[in-house]
């Protein structure tokens, strides 16, 4: 059994620790707040490039962002660089390497927590720093860039990308979005020809250069997300741990308690044990 002194010393470093975890979840609940009014999605953007492919017949465009080559496929999968996250950046990387158990291809990690599950699963990737907030959209473009070369340069006929979405402040999950080739996109978009629209380049190079735009911009919005889902994913561990911690608190002081009632009750004793020696 602990002395009472020792679980006075645990029950000192719980309280420091807790006001530790405290501080904690402020600055991720500040950090939070602070990008969610920095994060912009693109909609309107999308929906430019959508109203572009109503007007063209899809039909006759065979470009590899448009139409598969080969049945390979990139993965990119989107972790951090830092810990407390719950367990997040491993699913990310799980469901990522799921994917490619599915349909061979190369992976794309992100992030340094991704490369070090990466690495143990024994699976080649090609490595790219973990996103930083102040450099976030130059980030983005060269991803962009590397993965719109590759993806040509070798034929491959699928990319998708595997991200940490915040569903809400204390809720995110994983989420895997299809981005090339761009027609499963514009699925339920119509193609209408239209005759008399004049096209000064080629048909090819618009629309690679129209996707190329567009990958950008996406990789950019769900860089934030995935930041976003950092932010929140650290709160509800931190949180989690701040919970465990005081079950755990709340177990020392009734040790703390009992051992103090004990010690007391054990020096009556001994002390009514020696009034009644001497009285007798």
């Amino acid at each position: 059994m602990q002395t009472i002194s020792n679980i006075k010393k645990d029950l000192e470093f719980n309280r420091g620790l807790s006001s530790l975890i405290e501080a904690l979840k402020n600055i991720a609940v500040s950090q939070y707040r602070s990008l969610e009014r920095k994060v912009k999605t693109f909609g309107g953007f999308l929906s430019n490039i959508e109203g572009f492919f109503e007007l063209i017949d899809r039909n006759r465009v065979t470009h590899p962002f448009v139409v598969p080559t080969k049945n390979t496929q990139m993965v990119v999968a989107i972790t951090s660089d830092s810990g407390l996250l719950g367990g997040l950046n491993m699913e990310v990387i799980s469901i990522a390497l799921h994917q490619l158990q599915d349909i061979n291809g190369s992976l794309v990690v992100v992030g340094e927590r991704g490369k070090i599950y990466a690495r143990e699963s024994g699976v080649p990737f090609t490595a790219f720093p973990g996103i930083k907030d102040e450099d976030r959209y130059g980030q983005a473009m060269q991803l962009r860039n590397y993965l719109t070369e590759k993806f040509l340069r070798e034929s491959f006929g699928y990319l998708k990308i595997v991200y940490p979405h915040p569903v809400s402040f204390t809720v995110q999950k994983v989420y895997v979005v299809p981005v090339l080739p761009f027609a499963k996109e514009l699925a339920a978009t119509k193609s209408v020809a239209v005759a008399d629209i004049l096209l000064e380049s080629n048909m090819a190079d618009i629309v690679e250069y129209l996707v190329y735009l567009w990958l950008g911009q996406k990789l950019y919005e769900l860089f934030g997300l995935s930041r976003l889902a950092e932010f929140a994913a650290r709160y509800v561990h931190l949180e989690e741990s701040l919970q465990k911690l005081k079950t755990i608190d709340t177990k020392l002081r009734l040790q703390y308690f009992r051992v103090r009632h004990e010690i007391i009750d054990r020096s009556m004793r001994e002390l009514f044990s020696a009034r009644l020696l001497y009285a007798g």
